[in-house]
């Protein structure tokens, strides 16, 4: 199969789909692998790595979706990569479709083969294409909202750990799967008062197992969230509802009341935000001011790191590229149940149950176009 990785061009983004090491596994098993001039040079993925992986080198995003049978991307594409889109074409990416209606209704009329990496599921569970970045996101909204309480960046001038004889700032993470765990682990270090919240009691436990007096445990309902918020300095909001929009769980009257120059930091913002007064923000102008309270909503926080966040994510996603290209995407998905719940548009068809259910489109189950 020919493989095609253009550069990403959305706000900021320094990801790359495929790093030399998964093209150089693509190539030892037969496969063509066409790369975007300059697509991993800012993270110091040069052209010539690629090359000596086996790949070619082309000029031109147009070239590569010309040319390509498969889109492997990092980022959900862009409204000029979907017009470029065509029918029976692979894209292997992030899409986060339930709260982007504009991409969902373009990927329809492209008739492409759209497989999420969010949506993927796992032997044991999980996400894991989607865990790797709410790895590295978890963990840096901590750093970033340390960040934004400093004074200079319009918060309250606060010291997460305090110092001796003064009081440590409190960390409230809202959610302790993948990316409130790892927040939580950034948070404890920081010396700051920790509270998480989760509906599950069986992961609480698991929690206060490891970290002991160092964090409180609180079950997760609407009057326990708003006690919370309201007497936080810095919340983490890490919700999610696999393939749907995140749940509104920290509300505008909620926000109104908070701490002023306190901090929120919205890692569920790929699906929609789970703090009402979020929208989408990017690295380039990363917050805004509700109430007097610091948004942090950047829709694609590991992007930051970007060359951390490549290697990591290329980790989970090269064995299904592998299969995707090695068998083609019904062989593929007809033999992996967890590989098949990602695909969410097809054949101009909405085939993942709750982005057709948020987004007002007739369900297709994946299985009846694959016969």
């Amino acid at each position: 199969m020919l493989v095609g990785v253009p550069k990403e061009i959305k706000n900021h983004e320094y990801r790359v789909g495929l790093t030399p090491p998964s093209v150089h596994e693509l190539v030892a098993r037969g496969h063509q692998v066409i790369v975007q001039k300059n697509a991993g040079t800012e993270i110091g993925l040069l052209d010539e790595q690629y090359v000596a992986a086996g790949a070619t080198i082309v000029d031109t995003a147009q070239e590569i979706f010309a040319r390509a049978e498969m889109i492997v991307k990092v980022k959900e594409p862009q409204p000029g990569e979907c017009a470029m889109l065509r029918e029976g074409q692979i894209l292997y990416t992030y899409l986060h479709l339930a709260p982007d209606p504009e991409q969902t209704a373009a990927l329809v009329r492209s008739k492409a083969v759209c497989i999420a990496y969010e949506t993927i599921t796992g032997p044991g569970g999980g996400l894991p294409l989607l865990a790797p970045m709410s790895e590295v996101a978890g963990r840096m909204s901590i750093q970033a909202g340390a960040a934004h309480l400093e004074k200079s960046k319009g918060g309250m001038g606060l010291l997460l750990g305090g110092v001796p004889g003064v009081a440590p700032g409190h960390i409230v993470i809202i959610g302790a799967g993948v990316v409130g765990t790892n927040a939580l682990q950034m948070a404890v270090g920081t010396g700051a008062r920790v509270t998480v919240l989760d509906k599950n009691i069986e992961r609480l436990r698991q929690l206060d197992l490891v970290y002991g007096n160092r964090i409180a445990t609180v079950y997760s309902t609407g009057h326990a969230i708003e006690e919370a918020v309201l007497a936080a300095d810095l919340v983490i909001g890490g919700v999610l509802v696999p393939g749907a929009a995140a749940p509104k769980l920290v509300t505008r009257s909620m926000i109104s009341k908070m701490k002023k120059g306190a901090v929120v930091v919205d890692v569920a913002i790929d699906q929609g935000g789970c703090f009402e007064t979020s929208h989408a923000t990017t690295h380039a102008d990363p917050t805004f001011v509700v109430d007097g309270v610091i948004h942090y909503c950047v829709a694609n926080m590991p992007g930051a790191v970007a060359r951390t966040s490549t290697f990591a994510l290329n980790n989970a996603t090269i064995g299904h590229a592998l299969a995707l290209a090695s068998k083609g995407w019904r062989r593929a998905l007809l033999d992996d149940a967890h590989l098949r719940q990602g695909l969410n548009v097809c054949q101009g068809k909405v085939t993942y149950e709750a982005v057709a259910k948020t987004l007002g489109y007739d369900y297709v189950p994946a299985d009846s176009l694959l016969a």
